[in-house]
């Protein structure tokens, strides 16, 4: 008993023995982080590497992860609980341990000795790495989880062991790097690894799959957006050094739980980033393939590119390639006999060849009378049609100021600041236009809390802007450009940037809340949410704040102006509007007590609260009032020209089948008229002030269509039918 108890002792002192050298050597050169990193190594290896490696291979490769955390700039800001884990670790998988980091480093940093951030390194080694070592993917490699020396000495690797080469050749630099893939598609089509990089968040790209336009693209998105989280062997698994229950499920050893792993499906499958793929078309008559001149529309019929597919003694597989985007849908159309015919809408990524046969082919709806009755699907489809039309011809210009970030209408121009948050959501991103304070003050004044506004902020997901006000006045948000320049940027944003148009949130502070209390009531259609932040509404009212979700934040202690006091009584008429109407005026109102007109960040609370919101453009009752700065039209009541008024007011309601408008309604005034409304193919009945009561017929018309977008550039909110009241 005796002896086996020393034969086990002495065991494990040979297994300890060179950990303690290593994290005593750590400890001495290094200080307290070295052991810290040290420990940190050995207390995560894998059982196998405690017996098998030794103290001068463990202290070769933390002395050389330091050095690159001193000498690489970004290296220097890399957390360090991602420095150890993602960057200190000698191997990725269970790949043999060669001391690859000496060579890596002198390798890598040669290139990436110009480039500014991890990111543009990490692209850097993506392309050229794999070039110098002169290895590159290759199915008749030896195995899968080859070391970098096997790979190197092959010049083969699959796409497991050329991601071990980029993970290995970014962490020789200080960039934090780990592979990532599934050991199923969720199609059953194979498996996949790539890499993920980490600068200020994570990253991906394919390894040795360079691509100029930037990370987090690749081939593999679209099936990685289809993975199951919770399906291990369909979900998608990033490795991890340290081991705290999760594990990396290896295809070539699916018993091995040697290697930690965590769970990110849910960001591939949120992210389902678009991004270009081809599709192939071939053409059928009978049982033979024919030459076809054909197009590549949009699913509403908008022609994104032309082609003719081959026959004859071209090969098979031989097609026309268009580029799609995944997840998108298109149709395709054909010229028959004089007759423009089209498929069906498919949803691109799920196909690659699309076998067309003329039996499948149905003729294209005629949008060209603008007079013709629609039915509510072609109603739909027209108003997508003309949207994509407009687009087209405003597209170059509107992207340049994106671009820019500036745009000019009459003599007024507005910059802007803006910091994108979170992944884009599956209906699209959301947007947060955030006004500054300043007033009556000279221009670096102004400017300054200009600067200073994209600070205050971050949602979790969406673009946060921060506009610079056209002019230095105290009334700077209120005055008469500025209603449209915000229209023009919303819808710029929507048709470029992928922003959701029931998603845009109007906020301000000090004299940006003097915006928020005018603005809200008055543009409340464009907008899902808005919030105040230590404004002054002067002549304001908010009546107009029926169906928008509105919030209220103030110190109780900022009483210049009478800040605080108005925003009490503010506070309290909200409160009572909500009360006489409880399905409308939804509101939230903080009075910070000791605060004044700083409130130290509290009002970030608006932010969740706003984000909790979407717009609804089409409200079953509305209650519209003109400011002094007027407008034609407020959701789907529009007025005649010349008849809008200030303190002008109109209640509109719609139950069952009737429409009652009350108040200051002109002659003339429209009904702007959806089916996400009301039923438009029966009569409706309407009175206006009570009296005799109407009934009209309306009619769908792209003229209506046609008419309503170039007013406002707003699919979702854009009527497909209209009555005049008399």
């Amino acid at each position: 008993m005796r002896t086996a108890a020393l034969f086990l002792t002495t065991a494990l002192c040979a297994i300890a023995a060179p950990a303690d050298d290593f994290i005593a050597a750590a400890t001495a050169k290094h200080g307290a982080l070295g052991e810290k990193a040290a420990r940190f190594l050995v207390e995560h290896m894998p059982p196998s590497d405690k017996e098998t490696l030794t103290a001068e291979f463990l202290t070769e490769n933390l002395d050389l992860a330091l050095k690159a955390r001193a000498k690489f700039p970004w290296a220097k800001d890399v957390p360090e609980e991602i420095f150890l884990n993602d960057v200190l670790p000698y191997a990725v998988f269970d790949e043999p341990r060669d001391p690859w980091r000496a060579d890596f480093l002198a390798k890598s940093a040669l290139l990436v000795k110009d480039a500014k951030t991890a990111s543009e390194a990490a692209q850097i080694l993506n392309r050229d790495f794999f070039k110098l070592i002169k290895t590159h993917y290759h199915t008749k490699r030896k195995r899968t989880n080859q070391s970098p020396k096997e790979s190197i000495e092959q010049g083969k690797a699959t796409c497991t062991g050329l991601s071990i080469i980029l993970v290995d050749a970014c962490r020789a630099v200080g960039i934090p790097a780990r592979a990532v893939g599934t050991p199923l598609w969720w199609n059953k089509s194979g498996n996949h690894t790539w890499v993920e990089i980490w600068d200020k968040a994570w990253h991906f790209t394919g390894a040795d799959e360079y691509d100029a336009k930037g990370l987090n693209r690749g081939w593999f998105i679209d099936q990685a957006s289809k993975a199951h989280t919770d399906d291990p062997m369909h979900a998608i698994y990033a490795t991890s050094w340290k081991r705290d229950g999760g594990i990396f499920p290896m295809v070539w050893s699916p018993e091995s739980t040697s290697v930690g792993g965590v769970n990110v499906t849910e960001r591939y499958a949120a992210k389902a980033v678009p991004t270009e793929v081809t599709i192939g078309v071939r053409f059928f008559e009978g049982k033979d393939r024919s030459v076809r001149k054909g197009s590549l529309t949009t699913e509403a019929g908008f022609v994104l590119s032309a082609f003719e597919t081959k026959a004859g003694t071209a090969d098979l597989n031989d097609t026309p390639r268009l580029s799609v985007t995944p997840g998108k849908s298109y149709r395709l159309r054909f010229e028959m006999d004089g007759k423009a015919m089209e498929t069906a809408p498919f949803k691109a990524g799920k196909k690659d060849i699309f076998d067309i046969r003329a039996a499948d082919l149905s003729p294209v709806p005629d949008l060209s009378d603008e007079e013709k009755a629609l039915t509510e699907e072609e109603a739909e489809r027209a108003i997508a049609f003309t949207y994509e039309t407009m687009l087209s011809e405003q597209r170059e210009a509107r992207a340049a100021e994106l671009k820019a970030k500036s745009f000019t209408m009459g003599d007024m121009t507005m910059r802007w600041l803006e910091k994108t948050f979170g992944d884009a959501p599956a209906d699209g991103r959301s947007l947060w236009i955030s006004m500054h304070g300043g007033g009556e003050a000279p221009e670096q004044v102004n400017t300054q809390q200009w600067q200073n506004q994209i600070r205050l902020y971050q949602p979790e997901e969406g673009i946060y802007i921060a506009p610079r006000a056209p002019t230095d006045k105290w009334n700077m948000w209120h005055q008469e450009h500025i209603d449209p320049m915000f229209a023009h940027l919303i819808e710029s944003m929507v048709a470029l940037r992928g922003v959701n148009p029931d998603k845009v949130y109007l906020m301000g502070y000090s004299a940006g809340g003097d915006g928020v209390w005018q603005l809200a009531p008055r543009m409340a259609d464009h907008f899902a949410a808005a919030a105040m932040m230590a404004g002054h509404p002067n002549e304001a009212q908010l009546f107009g704040l029926r169906n928008l979700p509105f919030a209220i934040f103030m110190g109780e202690n900022d009483a210049a102006v009478n800040r605080n006091k108005v925003a009490a009584q503010k506070s309290a008429e909200i409160a009572d509007l909500h009360k006489a109407d409880p399905e409308g005026y939804v509101h939230l109102s903080r009075i910070y007590p000791g605060l004044g007109h700083w409130m130290n960040l509290k009002d970030a609370e608006g932010v969740p609260w706003m984000a909790k919101f979407t717009r609804n453009p089409w409200p079953q009752k509305i209650v519209w009032y003109q400011d002094d700065i007027t407008h034609q039209r407020f959701y789907w009541l529009r007025l005649p020209e010349g008849a809008a008024m200030k303190d002008q007011k109109i209640n509109a309601e719609i139950k069952r089948r009737s429409i009652r408008l009350t108040g200051d309604v002109p002659p003339g005034t429209q009904i702007l008229l959806s089916d996400k409304l009301i039923n438009l193919d029966e009569p409706i009945e309407i009175s206006v002030n009570d009296k005799a009561t109407f009934t009209a017929k309306p009619v769908r018309s792209i003229k209506i269509i046609r008419s309503a977008l170039n007013e406002r550039l707003d699919p979702s909110a854009t009527p497909t039918a209209v009555i005049a009241c008399p």
